[in-house]
């Protein structure tokens, strides 16, 4: 590499040498051999995404008959699509959306699977047969999984009964208990890289017996949970629990590094002081929060704080590395009126953005990578440097200019625990992920 972001900072002609899947040498001031690449980075790890909604972009844009939408006027035309969807169906859209991130710069990603029943809420005769779909497809991609099986008990914090399209997700937590022993067969037909975690949904919809039954189940794995995401939430937390959710969780939960914490939108001061000093990771998805108008995370006081943040996908409406990491820091100067919000001193605002996503993205995975290191996975990125505005950049400024100017965001080449999954500016399996894909969007097309 010309140019290669090392824990060190930037070194130039570094020499990266892998063994299997990790990463064995890295030399800098190394002569020129093997594939010659101008910039290489660490590639960060999507740490949330809900693979088939990748199928629904484009198709909930239109307002409702109510003449005001929100998430959860959104959220119900989001059940319905997923009534109509198969096994077959579901591997084709995840392994579409894997291959898409992949070309955007992710390494890797963390499933939060929620998708376990037939439609009509009986099991499949394999325990595990989603997931298992899941799995499939990141076989075809070769994109690294963190597979994290959802327990979703109720409809609501009165344990209400899960209404027609929640059927689908529904879990007690002897089930759940099931599913993850069924998911952890499944995972040891992927590749060593392959980790599996526990994701109880949110505060509404798991209660204290289902949350205590997934952190029993959570072994070394990392544990997913959406909190804080949308205000009417909140307000059915506070009053079932007596208090706010990120309140209630930090007060009754030993938060820890393994702990990532999806969206964290709606949080109070002393509840974002508080949570960045427990080390868990806030897993944000600026693209979706945007979409679904859930609002703006506070990330100058977090990251001030020394919080950590990921990024991820999440209902994959849009699939962009750059997009999520521009849409963030640029949320952060609409809602301060500052600029650079997320630089520092030492250094520029790409650069801090992508050392958080490829760090944070990483532990939230439970995946050793994010950094370009010995003993570390190959998870590596070449970004698409070819525009004139890259001429002479280096440095920051090379992160800068692909975040920030337009000037491409693409990638050239990617590795995912050594796998060479995207060559050439296009994934190695385009054509038939696509052509599947194709196919079940016709047919969804018919059925909508």
């Amino acid at each position: 590499a010309e140019n290669a972001l090392t824990p060190d900072g930037w070194r130039r002609d570094v020499a990266v040498t892998f063994e299997g899947e990790t990463i064995a040498a890295v030399t800098p001031g190394a002569e020129r051999q093997g594939r010659v690449v101008p910039v290489l980075l660490p590639a960060p790890t999507n740490l949330h995404s809900h693979a088939f909604q990748r199928a629904l972009a484009g198709l909930t844009e239109a307002r409702g008959p109510s003449g005001r939408d929100s998430f959860w006027s959104w959220r119900a035309a989001m059940y319905r699509f997923l009534d109509i969807l198969t096994p077959e169906d579901v591997e084709a859209i995840t392994a579409f959306a894997q291959m898409e991130m992949a070309e955007a710069g992710y390494s890797a990603v963390a499933e939060f699977h929620y998708l376990h029943h037939q439609p009509d809420g009986t099991a499949y005769a394999a325990r595990a047969e989603m997931a298992a779909r899941v799995a499939a497809a990141a076989a075809a991609t070769g994109l690294g999984l963190t597979l994290l099986p959802v327990l979703y008990q109720w409809g609501g914090c009165d344990r209400r009964p899960l209404g027609p399209g929640q059927r689908r997700v529904g879990e007690t937590p002897d089930g759940y208990a099931a599913l993850i022993a069924a998911a952890r067969d499944v995972v040891k037909t992927l590749p060593a890289d392959t980790r599996l975690g526990t994701a109880p949904h949110s505060l509404r919809a798991v209660d204290e017996t289902g949350l205590a039954a997934a952190l029993a189940l959570r072994a070394s794995g990392p544990l997913h949970l959406h909190i804080a995401e949308q205000p009417a939430e909140i307000a059915e937390v506070q009053s079932h629990r007596g208090q706010r959710p990120v309140a209630w969780l930090l007060d009754t939960a030993e938060l820890d590094a393994g702990w990532c914490l999806i969206h964290c939108t709606h949080m109070q001061p002393e509840e974002t002081l508080a949570l960045a000093k427990t080390g868990a990771i806030a897993g944000l998805c600026p693209i979706t929060e945007a979409n679904l108008g859930d609002g703006i995370f506070d990330g100058a006081r977090f990251f001030g704080a020394g919080g950590r943040f990921g990024v991820g996908t999440d209902s994959n409406v849009e699939i962009s590395l750059a997009g999520e990491l521009r849409l963030l820091e640029y949320s952060q100067r609409l809602k301060t009126q500052d600029h650079a919000v997320l630089a520092t001193s030492a250094r520029s605002t790409g650069r801090t953005l992508w050392d958080n996503a490829a760090g944070a993205g990483a532990a939230a995975a439970a995946r050793p990578s994010g950094q370009i290191a010995p003993g570390m996975l190959a998870d590596l990125v070449v970004p698409a440097t070819d525009h004139p505005d890259f001429e002479g950049r280096s440095g920051d400024a090379i992160l800068d200019t692909w975040i920030f100017s337009g000037a491409g965001a693409g990638v050239e080449q990617l590795w995912s625990a050594g796998r060479h999954i995207v060559q050439d500016s296009a994934h190695v399996a385009r054509a038939p992920i696509t052509a599947a894909y194709r196919a079940v969007m016709r047919k969804l097309r018919a059925s909508l």
